[in-house]
């Protein structure tokens, strides 16, 4: 199987003038490194250039379209890092991915939705590790947190049992409401109704609906519900641990009110089902998903995320439903962690991270194969996500 290349150090960001995309940009410029900006509008591409290039000058910029696959392969060369937040990535992802593959760069998104990361892991993944490309699918708050507290529940799992399943939860502290998400967010959460997921089960990943299953989580003090989502933990914790035949992931940012979207997706699932309410759906969806603007329609600003932080809790259990482990993890806005996450790994592929090594195996890895437990660790606690004392 070919090795990962040797880095170029070059890192190209598309859809580096979105909402997500601007607030990586100015993570990797305040870590001294100048990116080469890809997007759709020169015109705001110069303009962030401009602002973030600071004494060495505007950065490098070029303009390319995701329905233009040509031109986001010509994004990359063999060795690069291409880190895209252009989502919906289900929608819009499938250029970047293959322009990765392609030529051989090493590859990192923001992604969420179950469809996207699947395809990514099942489908490019073994099409990467034969070109030596690194996939790192959702490496963002979606879904790193729970990757890493899962790992650190089963790392403090050993010493009691053999686990044998992991539930983790996604929480949000702070308040919530429409102005705390970006456009992008919301365009991907109306993408998702009804969509199918996946889960691990009787150690196989297969088909489940968001929402057919309501977790309950300790986080914070007290039981909280989520909604069962497909994430990255189905895939990547059993890499860790071989005896796990159950991985569950939830989201609980709809805080009391989660129990009711939870019924609200299954009657969309529902009407899925029946080919006449299916169109009646797609009919009253389509308009809304057309309606949001082709590229970033913004976000909550700086204070709206300093008011909001990232809480997120595993469960290990043993094959009796023992419970072997539990970690929690705080941090700060998801928006923040995000931008954070995607610029340290997208340093750490292009070897700018002093004392942090390429991954060895190349494909599609998650947040700890492709870093180590360790090393990623030490990274999300430079983002200022920690593990919580006394839970």
């Amino acid at each position: 199987m070919p090795q990962p290349p040797s880095a170029t150090g070059r890192i190209v960001l598309f859809g580096a003038t979105g909402y997500t995309g601007r607030l990586t940009a100015r993570a990797l410029a305040a870590a001294g490194v100048r990116p080469v900006l890809a997007g759709r509008g020169e015109d705001r591409l110069r303009r962030l250039g401009v602002e973030l290039g600071g004494p060495g000058g505007p950065l490098e910029y070029r303009v390319a379209d995701a329905t233009d696959a040509a031109s986001v392969r010509a994004l990359v060369e063999h060795g690069d890092v291409l880190v895209t937040t252009v989502g919906p990535f289900a929608r819009w992802g499938g250029a970047a991915v293959e322009a990765a593959v392609a030529t051989g760069a090493h590859y990192v998104d923001s992604a969420g939705e179950g469809s996207f990361l699947r395809a990514v892991v099942e489908e490019q993944g073994p099409r990467a590790a034969d070109a030596g490309s690194v996939l790192l699918t959702a490496f963002g708050y979606d879904y790193v947190p729970g990757n890493l507290a899962g790992a650190l529940a089963l790392r403090a799992a050993e010493a009691v049992g053999t686990p044998s399943s992991v539930d983790v939860g996604y929480f949000t502290t702070g308040p919530v409401g429409a102005g705390a998400a970006s456009g992008g967010t919301r365009v991907s959460a109306v993408t998702m109704i009804g969509e199918v997921g996946y889960v691990l089960r009787d150690g196989r990943v297969v088909p489940q609906r968001p929402g057919s299953e309501l977790l309950r989580i300790k986080a914070g003090g007290r039981l909280r519900p989520a909604i069962g989502v497909a994430g990255t933990e189905q895939f990547f914790l059993p890499r860790l641990e071989p005896s796990l035949r159950s991985v569950r992931v939830g989201l609980g940012w709809f805080g009391a009110l989660t129990p009711a979207v939870a019924v609200a997706s299954r009657a969309a699932a529902a009407f899925d089902r029946v080919p006449p309410l299916r169109s009646g759906l797609a009919g009253a969806v389509g308009p809304l998903v057309r309606r949001v603007p082709w590229g970033s329609s913004g976000g909550p600003g700086e204070r709206a995320r300093a008011r909001t932080g990232s809480l997120v809790a595993a469960d290990v259990r043993g094959p009796q439903g023992d419970l072997l482990a539990h970690v929690e993890l705080t941090g700060p806005n998801p928006y923040t962690l995000t931008a954070e996450l995607l610029a340290w790994s997208a340093r750490a592929l292009a070897g700018l991270v002093l004392g942090v090594a390429a991954p060895y195996a190349a494909g599609a890895l998650g947040p700890v194969d492709g870093f180590g437990l360790d090393t990623l660790q030490t990274a999300c606690a430079e983002a200022r996500l920690v593990e919580a004392d006394d839970v």
